[in-house]
């Protein structure tokens, strides 16, 4: 598995970037639609505490059926009420195996007084789009769905099914719809292989494209505890102990330390490869990391850049907090919820143990946080393996990105966060993450404040998803 990697890793080169391909754009009739069902699907609010997933996959699926999709291939279903998913098959002649397109339905929540704008309102505003779930990932959903539309009133026939599935709770909640699908509905989804638009971002830095990401790999995504417990008392009269000085340290701990240094051939690749679409002091601190043994000055330089430092290293980031139980009354205990992303082959449970070592502090208990399924089963966390690239794959994304993009080139990559993508990894189906859209690099503001995309970035998106569709199926 490691051998297909590099070798089709080692065919890489980055060339300089000519110019964009002109196409229908900037309020064409299919830019006015995407961008409708992009608005639509932003103003639906699905986030766990109040929203509904459901509501969004029944508003795509009747745009998909007034498309001309026959109803027995847009399924709307679900473990529950509110956590509906969408899966809709495009039929083929059958020539080759089935290819599934996913992407998530649900965002995280968003506060309208954190803000500066009404966070499920669609608004358009100096070149960008905002509102949550505009970048993670409400505009990949709109381009899946788009291309779908697109291809069923062109009468295209394709070589083999396309699946799309649209799910809930990638980002929290116990309904996962991905597990769901694969563990209760496994042939609605089975396919030769996955494309998730929620991985393999195409990269623009400082304002030039620089490559085509395609994620074969991701960090594996763990929660643990960290509870101090105290007997209290009367806030009158404080004493030595108190839970949540006990927690502020040990956090304070954690906020100091740096796990070791990990690079593997995805990511030394990738710092090779990235360094050629960028200059000056970044550029030789990518090519450092990239050597063998890394060059200790760039390692120490790159980690101060949060991008890179997550490429570089297991992190663990306090998250949450809680404690206390009256105003006037010293805190009998205290909780953080401390978020790990754990670099592949890292195993959970010494992340567990190395945060222990750090604490150093018996009072300090920290435990592993398992999740579970809407059934009660426990989910484990399992270090999940690269998907062996497909030549079939990334012959298509590069043809498809030279009709658009000449000289741009695709540059494998493993990804800082966690996808639905592993499961189905661990369910026997490889699973690529390609975004068909350009996000800026320094500008992610996922899951943050004033979330957005850019308005050229989104509609070149529905031209690639389309075309990229065509080229996969023809």
């Amino acid at each position: 598995m490691k051998k297909t990697v590099v070798r089709t890793l080692l065919m890489c080169g980055l060339a300089p970037v000519l110019q964009l391909a002109t196409h229908a754009q900037d309020g064409s009739p299919t830019d006015q639609e995407a961008r409708a069902i992009f608005k639509q699907l932003i103003e639906i609010n699905t986030t766990e505490s109040s929203g509904n997933v459901t509501t969004a996959a029944e508003a795509m699926a009747k745009r998909l059926l007034d498309a001309g999709f026959p109803e027995q291939d847009v399924i709307v279903a679900g473990p529950n009420p509110r956590k509906k998913n969408l899966v809709v098959r495009y039929r083929g002649t059958g020539k080759k195996p089935p290819v599934l397109f996913i992407g998530h339905l649900d965002v995280v929540e968003a506060r309208r007084e954190d803000w500066s704008m009404d966070p499920f309102q669609f608004i358009e505003q100096d070149g960008n789009f905002y509102g949550r779930g505009t970048r993670d990932m409400k505009a990949g959903d709109a381009i899946l769905v788009m291309s779908f539309i697109r291809l069923k009133r062109e009468g295209y026939q394709p070589d083999r099914d396309l699946i799309v599935a649209l799910t809930a709770d990638e980002e929290s909640g116990d309904s996962n719809g991905i597990d769901w699908l694969v563990k209760d509905h496994r042939d609605w989804i089975n396919a030769e292989y996955c494309i998730n638009l929620d991985g393999g971002e195409f990269e623009r830095l400082k304002g030039r494209r620089g490559l085509a990401g395609l994620q074969a790999s991701e960090k594996v995504y763990g929660d643990y505890q960290f509870e101090t417990r105290n007997p209290g008392g009367h806030s009158s009269v404080p004493g030595p102990d108190n839970a949540i000085y006990e927690l502020a340290a040990a956090l304070s701990k954690l906020e100091k330390f740096s796990f070791p240094l990990h690079i593997n051939e995805i990511t030394r690749q990738y710092f090779s490869q990235s360094a050629d679409f960028t200059s000056g002091s970044l550029a030789a601190d990518l090519r450092g990391a990239a050597q063998q043994p890394p060059n200790p000055t760039a390692i120490q330089h790159l980690s101060t850049i949060p991008y890179y430092n997550a490429l570089l290293r297991t992190t663990c980031v306090a998250t949450m907090l809680s404690g206390g139980h009256a105003p006037n009354a010293l805190p009998q205990s205290a909780r953080a919820n401390v978020n790990c992303r754990i670099f592949p082959g890292d195993d959970p449970e010494e992340v567990r143990k190395t945060l222990e070592r750090v604490v150093a502090d018996s009072d300090v208990k920290i435990t592993l946080v398992a999740d579970k399924t809407s059934d009660g089963r426990l989910i484990p966390i399992v270090a999940v393996p690269p998907s062996p690239l497909q030549p079939e794959l990334t012959s298509a994304l590069e043809r498809t990105l030279a009709t658009m993009w000449s000289g741009m080139q695709v540059v494998p990559t493993m990804s800082t966060g966690a996808t639905d993508g592993k499961y189905l990894r661990i369910a026997g189906i490889p699973t690529f993450g390609i975004a068909c859209m350009f996000f800026d690099m320094e500008d992610d503001r996922s899951h943050g404040k004033d979330e957005r995309v850019g308005v050229k970035d989104f509609y070149d998106g529905v031209e690639f998803g389309y075309r990229f569709m065509k080229t996969l199926s023809s």
